[in-house]
């Protein structure tokens, strides 16, 4: 019987933990907070949309913090992220990131249907709108030579330099490995830093018309996307400091570098598609 619970396989079974329950419940309290601030909603007379909202979402990061925290406990005091265990981590990142990838999917096909099918007459609305053509009429866009071909080269920059910290790793470089993090998360707050400085200068607003829409939609998406991925690189940072990652295993800094490169192929995209190819003759509202 002493032997019934002696472990005898790669796996591991996690123990009891309450952050499944508790992010749940916390997401559930944001998705009320926020239904009642958009609909304007009154309890005795008072909106509490926005402090519900703020309690949920205080809720879900104190769960993201806590259970990555437990996460990265496991991996490097209690040695539970065995090379099986390490495998269907990379799994379960490959799948996340096929997700993403259909996410950005939608906003791509909401742009091209609008942008191919300017001028298709079942769309009267879309055809009174852009007179069928694209970019639309009285449009101005940016000229994507400008700050856009700015962002895209700090981006492979950014790329550049994750994966020489990604080389330095495994080389056990620390001292090279901090400078490459240092500068890519730098690179990632530059990027950001540009982008909301585009979007101050855009003379097309978000609502009341497809353009406007289809652009926010998919560039501030996927400016999020480098917001959450230099947080992630930040953290990797801060990890470094602590001691964590080895050369045969770093799975957290992987999947950060993953993550980035799905950020920068994803911009790739963008600027081709959005900036340059439908840019049109008015191109000229970042100058």
């Amino acid at each position: 019987m002493a032997g019934a619970h002696t472990k005898n396989h790669d796996y591991h079974l996690v123990d009891p933990s309450p952050w499944p329950l508790v992010g749940a419940s916390s997401a559930t309290i944001m998705a009320i907070g926020a239904v009642m601030w958009m609909k304007a909603m009154t309890v005795a007379g008072m909106h509490l949309g926005p402090l519900v909202f703020g309690v949920g979402l205080l809720g879900v990061l104190y769960t993201m913090l806590a259970w990555w925290m437990d996460v990265v406990r496991e991996a490097e005091h209690e040695g539970h992220h065995t090379r099986v265990v390490q495998l269907h981590h990379r799994y379960g990142m490959l799948m996340f990131i096929a997700s993403e990838v259909m996410f950005f999917v939608a906003w791509f096909w909401a742009f091209f249907d609008a942008s191919l099918f300017s001028g298709e007459t079942i769309q009267y609305a879309r055809h009174d709108f852009t007179g069928g053509v694209w970019p639309p009429k009285g449009i101005q866009t940016f000229d994507p030579w400008h700050l856009p071909l700015l962002n895209t080269l700090i981006l492979l920059t950014s790329g550049t330099t994750v994966t020489w910290a990604h080389y330095a790793l495994l080389q056990n470089d620390r001292k090279g490995l901090k400078q490459a993090l240092w500068l890519t998360v730098f690179l990632g707050g530059l990027f950001s830093i540009v982008q909301a400085y585009e979007y101050s200068h855009a003379t097309f607003a978000f609502s009341g018309h497809i353009y406007g829409a289809t652009f926010f939609m998919a560039t501030g998406f996927h400016g999020f996307h480098v917001l959450i991925g230099t947080i992630f690189l930040a953290i990797c940072l801060y990890r470094v400091y602590l001691g964590h990652f080895k050369p045969a295993q770093h799975l957290g800094f992987e999947f950060a570098a993953w993550y980035w490169h799905f950020v920068d192929v994803v911009w790739l995209f963008l600027f081709a598609a959005i900036y340059v190819w439908a840019s049109g003759p008015g191109s000229a509202a970042a100058h």
